[in-house]
């Protein structure tokens, strides 16, 4: 299937790209994570129903839908542009009018990254490099400060890595990177088409 099949298996719309105007230089447009990557991800990493993810720049909600619908897992989508918000809002309403929920529940809260309070259910946080490495490290020093308040394993999924991102998990915090999983056809093309998941042990 190609993208628009997926998203009207759904019932959703996410498609295309979207350059947002008087955007912080920190925040970068939005781009959908390919549905072929996120069917790669699903095969070779199994979430669970107990899972509970975190979409940080979910725009449309795209990585949201799929999950839940895929694995039946809570999501929480995190998106600071009014406008993409809504239209993850639309398409919620489409989607449960297309699919029952089941398992899991679907959010999405409309504020910064850095604002989120994260919940101590919350154990798999995605990123498709949606902000600066500034706002990443604040976001993660989120999540750890979390996993030593209410003690659990944690996963950060990175789509796409970025080498600022990369080393700042690997220099400077306890994250361990756990899988590498390549995007076959993609990545022949690019080698950053690729998930890297990194994880901390909860004590």
């Amino acid at each position: 299937m190609n993208e628009q099949q997926y998203d009207k298996q759904l019932g959703i719309k996410t498609a295309g790209m979207l350059e947002i105007s008087g955007q912080s230089v920190h925040y970068n447009r939005y781009e959908a994570t390919p549905y072929e990557a996120l069917t790669m991800l699903g095969d070779k990493y199994a979430l669970k129903q107990i899972d509970s993810v975190v979409d940080y720049g979910c725009g449309k909600g795209r990585v949201s839908f799929y999950l839940h619908n895929r694995f039946h897992c809570s999501v929480t989508g995190i998106e600071m542009n009014r406008q993409l918000y809504r239209s993850a809002i639309d398409n919620y309403l489409h989607y449960r009018k297309k699919k029952r929920e089941k398992g899991g529940f679907i959010a999405f809260e409309h504020c910064f990254a850095e604002n989120y309070e994260i919940s101590s259910e919350d154990n798999l946080f995605y990123f498709f490099n949606p902000f600066s490495v500034e706002i990443f490290m604040n976001v993660v020093r989120k999540i750890v400060s979390s996993v030593e308040q209410h003690p659990r394993d944690a996963d950060l999924i990175l789509y796409f890595p970025t080498i600022d991102y990369v080393e700042y998990l690997e220099r400077q915090t306890v994250f361990t990177l756990y899988k590498e999983i390549k995007v076959d056809r993609l990545y022949e093309k690019n080698d950053n088409e690729r998930f890297l998941i990194y994880r901390l042990i909860g004590k």
